[in-house]
């Protein structure tokens, strides 16, 4: 399939462009994914903010982390749709830097909230006795404010040092988003300099968030190890589990692209790795939350016999 550079200034996504056959699959892949993650977010944050009994600190976190992801991929994936389903695999300069901007921001959000939440199940299981204390109304406001403002700050600098390089009238992206790597690459300057830039930024947003994570998760497993009861185990692991997984699914997609040698970035393989946390990660969330978790599935079960009430 021919990429189509009929619009002088626009960028090209090049994508996945060279494989036709894969493009069509990609499209009903992506598009019902899509559907799925719109669906399952929303649920989450109507059944958080509708009933009572989750208005506590675990499901505040949880409706934030829905609530980037709706955003994340809503930012990415009407864009990949059209230029996966027709020949034109352009974006517009405005465009592009929306996006950059936008996903950006939610994607060091995501990173920072996930450590958040995990601080939360910390206190949970490793200070039950003074859960409500520690985690009152004020610090949670302040931790999701502090991940939000994180992820708007990164996408500033990063965003706009990105943009601001000369591109010398290159405009072929190898990737299907307008992404920090793939951008840089456009430059016709040395890019060293932002590269170093890159790589500081993915350890403080990436693997210091990570790193406080698996503080967390070791300061349980040894809370839970003291205990030694069968039910104990149970317990952590449906108030940690989800969690967990969510936390696996991002941090080892995203890691891989963001971290791995900048020389095998522009091959196919990075470009997989970045929908599986662009556009998978944010459909399964939802349905590992829901399907792991008791107080979701009560909370819908009770919304949705409010509802037949209401109707008779």
């Amino acid at each position: 399939m021919m990429v189509n550079e009929s619009v002088a200034d626009d960028f090209i996504l090049v994508g996945f462009s060279d494989q036709p056959q894969l493009e069509k699959i990609l499209f009903v892949v992506v598009l019902i994914s899509y559907l799925l993650t719109l669906v399952g977010n929303t649920v989450i944050i109507s059944v958080s903010c509708l009933d009572p009994m989750l208005h506590t600190p675990m499901y505040y976190f949880l409706t934030n982390l829905s609530f980037v992801d709706l955003c994340f991929t809503t930012s990415i994936v009407p864009q990949l749709l059209w230029n996966l389903h027709g020949p034109a695999k352009t974006i517009t300069p405005i465009g592009c830097a929306i996006q950059l901007y936008v996903s950006l921001a939610l994607g060091s959000t995501e990173c920072v909230l996930l450590a958040v939440m995990a601080f939360d199940r910390y206190a949970a299981v490793c200070r039950p006795l003074h859960y409500s204390t520690v985690m009152h109304p004020q610090l949670c406001q302040s931790l999701a404010g502090l991940a939000w403002l994180s992820g708007v700050g990164n996408t500033l600098i990063q965003g706009t040092v990105t943009l601001r390089l000369p591109r010398c009238g290159n405009r072929r992206i190898y990737h299907f988003i307008c992404e920090v790597p793939a951008m840089i690459k456009l430059a016709c300057v040395d890019i060293h300099a932002n590269e170093v830039q890159l790589f500081m930024a993915s350890l403080i947003l990436l693997l210091l968030p990570l790193g406080l994570i698996l503080i967390s998760y070791g300061f349980i497993a040894q809370a839970v190890m003291r205990i030694r009861s069968a039910q104990a185990w149970r317990k952590a692991l449906g108030t940690c589990g989800s969690h967990l997984l969510v936390v696996s699914l991002f941090y080892g997609t995203i890691t891989a692209v963001y971290i791995q040698p900048n020389s095998s970035y522009a091959h196919s393989q990075g470009k997989f790795i970045t929908l599986l946390y662009t556009v998978v990660t944010p459909t399964l969330n939802p349905l590992i939350y829901t399907l792991r978790n008791k107080d979701v599935k009560g909370a819908l079960k009770r919304l949705i016999r409010k509802d037949q009430s209401k109707a008779e």
